[in-house]
């Protein structure tokens, strides 16, 4: 029966137009253009076919990546696409692959950190791929903790070059995609030593392979780290693992646009401040949150696609069994995530904005927002990774056993996905920092210095302690400023409570570490606060469409009273509402749910995912899933024969009770 739509009768419920949806959800009528226009290239093109990858080995793989590498850049250079359009193409292409190191962290790093004469040498040749580069920070030994990182970079004055060493098997860089076997050279994190003193960890151009043979340079060892997690997945990628045997390379290679080190070895600031390496920190945070929504809204997808295929029980005098997506508890559990996806995907495109708002600051030697932008973008990053990867597994779940069959796209969805929840800071970690600057906001709140930007609240903090929600109603929780202010007290409150705690310990860092669960859980609340408020916001937008707007602030209450109905101890335990209040909220959470039931796929094919992306057999735009599932199923490796390899040496003694006699 292929060919057939069999979620057609439900795009037909829809009361909204999709087409407008789309466009909200892109960000603009030309990205969503860009988006379908490159995303149909990829989909059409049998190069970049994704449906064989589960089956190949560790280097056939990484073999299929290094081809589909060399494709996409031959493409690029043929259609003369963009920056934007290249990097769209390569986020289609969906393979972790040696490019996205170079592209997203070793030239963004020497954009940012290199002087004008570095940038003038460095850039020409990355950019035409003349060079590929890696991002070489993490060590074995030390990851979170950038200041404890032990491979040093020794000046010497006699040869004017710095020598590079790893001085413990620890100070081994370990986890760089792109380091094992493809890159030639590395933005190397090193302590900078010089004259004997310490000068703090600084980065450096490092060559690492001869560009004519591709052979680590003397003084080098290089290599892959081994399999990771999941079927391909991140497989796909060469993590490697690099140590120095007092490598030098010439003084120039330190990247010097914010501190120096001159021909007789004195270091030296720039005039340039040091804020600035801070924007490249916000700039990278606000895009892993941009595909944080991304990876939610393939996962919501599938799960939402096959659970309006599914049906299971219900069923009347011989009739059709019940849609699994009209139980309430696969809703429950479904539209959260599916508004999740869309609050992820809103707050990115405010935090782009604020990306572009903090570097015109820094250019203007203007730091005021930039602690406030810095705890920002980390309370974010931790948040919306942690429910993202929490969001892909439910998912799974929500597809009952198909889900997990590799061709459902989920297990390799988790798998390349997960790692973000550690990369670019580790969550519990990042939540902490933020935790430090509430802490530190709240502290100066008797000095007059008023907080700024997303922290602005808390200078009503007195206003917010005494609080007491007045909901007499459920839908008294459809009102935002209700909402907020809720959300807005109990954060303050938990803040407030945890930084009189603290101000208890004679030694304040004793106190952080005995605290430190109770300041993550006060940051968390702090950062829901955050996707809420713009949540909201996207909402007083001008948005097309009265269907449109009326789904997306459905969506929007849905995020909001799950968040509260998930956290309830918190909000009833600061006494921001009482428990009638909580059980209001709880009625109307069931009430959006029905709302948004005849809306779910049209909401799903809003993302504008194409079949290629998904790459599943149970989020197909058709429906049509059994027969994909079993067309499938025989393309394994397994079915090449009907009696496998090892069948007579091994199991055919047994059946035969001949084992003793067996030569295994």
């Amino acid at each position: 029966m292929a060919g057939v739509d069999y979620l057609a009768f439900e795009r037909i419920k829809a009361q909204f137009d999709v087409n407008e949806l789309k466009i909200v959800w892109a960000g603009s009528r030309e990205e969503f253009e860009l988006s379908d226009r490159i995303s149909r290239l990829v989909a059409n093109d049998p190069v970049f076919r994704k449906d064989d990858r589960a089956s190949l080995d560790r280097k056939e793989l990484f073999k299929n990546t290094l081809r589909k590498a060399a494709y996409a850049w031959k493409k690029i250079i043929e259609l003369r696409l963009t920056e934007q359009e290249a990097n769209k193409l390569r986020t289609f292409v969906d393979q972790p692959a040696f490019t996205d190191l170079h592209w997203g962290m070793f030239v963004p790093a020497i954009k940012g950190q290199g002087t004008d004469e570095q940038q003038a040498k460095w850039l020409p040749l990355a950019n035409k791929m003349q060079i590929i580069g890696c991002y070489a920070q993490t060590e074995l030994g030390h990851g979170s903790n950038v200041q404890g990182l032990e491979t040093t970079a020794t000046f010497d004055p006699q040869t004017d070059e710095f020598v590079i060493h790893s001085p413990t098997l620890t100070s081994s860089k370990w986890w760089p995609g792109g380091l094992g076997k493809i890159s030639t050279h590395a933005i190397v994190y090193a302590r900078l030593i010089t004259d004997g003193q310490d000068q703090g960890v600084h980065g450096f151009i490092v060559q690492l392979r001869s560009l004519d043979d591709h052979l680590p340079l003397s003084g080098i060892t290089v290599g892959d780290i081994g399999m990771k997690f999941g079927n391909a997945a991140y497989n796909s990628m060469d993590n490697g693992v690099l140590s120095f045997d007092h490598v030098r390379i010439p003084r120039n290679q330190m990247l010097m646009r914010v501190s120096q080190v001159t021909r007789e070895g004195k270091y030296v600031q720039s005039s340039v401040p040091r804020q600035l390496i801070y924007g490249t920190m916000v700039y990278v945070r606000q895009a892993i949150v941009a595909d944080a929504s991304t990876a939610l809204s393939r996962a919501v997808c599938i799960a939402t696609r096959y659970s309006a295929v599914r049906r299971q029980f219900g069923s009347q005098n011989g009739g059709l069994e019940t849609q699994v997506i009209d139980y309430k508890t696969q809703q429950a559990r479904l539209f959260p995530l599916l508004a999740s996806a869309y609050a992820f995907r809103f707050v990115s495109e405010w935090l782009k904005w604020l990306y572009t708002d903090v570097t015109q600051r820094l250019q203007a030697n203007d730091f005021s927002t930039l602690p406030e932008a810095h705890a920002c973008t980390a309370g974010l990053k931790s948040l919306t990774t942690t429910a993202t990867a929490d969001g892909i597994e439910e998912c799974r779940k929500l597809c009952g056993g198909h889900g997990y069959l590799t061709s459902s796209g989920l297990p390799e969805l988790f798998a390349v996905y997960v790692p973000a929840c550690t990369y670019e800071g580790d969550n519990t970690v990042l939540l902490l920092q933020v935790a430090r600057h509430l802490v530190k906001t709240i502290s100066q709140l008797g000095s007059g210095k008023k907080p700024v930007g997303t922290t602005a609240y808390l200078a009503r903090v007195e206003q917010l302690l005494q609080y007491q929600s007045d909901v007499t109603r459920a839908e008294d929780w459809l009102k935002p400023n209700v909402v907020i202010e809720a959300f807005e007290a109990r954060a303050a409150r938990m803040n407030v409570a945890v930084a009189q705690n603290l101000s208890k310990f004679t030694n304040p860092e004793e106190g952080f570490q005995e605290l430190s669960a109770d300041l993550v859980e006060a940051a968390a609340a702090h950062c829901q606060l955050i996707v809420v408020s713009k949540f909201i916001e996207k909402l007083q937008q001008d948005i097309p469409g009265k269907g449109v707007k009326q789904q997306l602030q459905a969506l929007c209450s849905i995020y909001a009273l799950f968040l509260l109905h998930k956290h309830l101890g918190d909000f009833l335990s600061t006494g921001c509402i009482n428990q009638k209040q909580g059980s209001l909220a709880n009625e109307l959470l069931r009430s959006l749910y029905s709302q948004v039931r005849p809306n779910a796929i049209a909401l799903v094919d809003a993302f504008n995912h194409s079949d290629h992306l998904l790459g599943s057999t149970l989020g197909r735009y058709d429906g049509n899933v059994y027969p994909k599932l079993y067309e499938e199923a025989w393309k394994d490796p397994l079915n090449d024969s009907v009696v496998p390899d090892g069948f007579h040496q091994y199991v055919q003694p047994i059946l035969r009770q001949q084992l003793r006699n067996a030569r295994l």
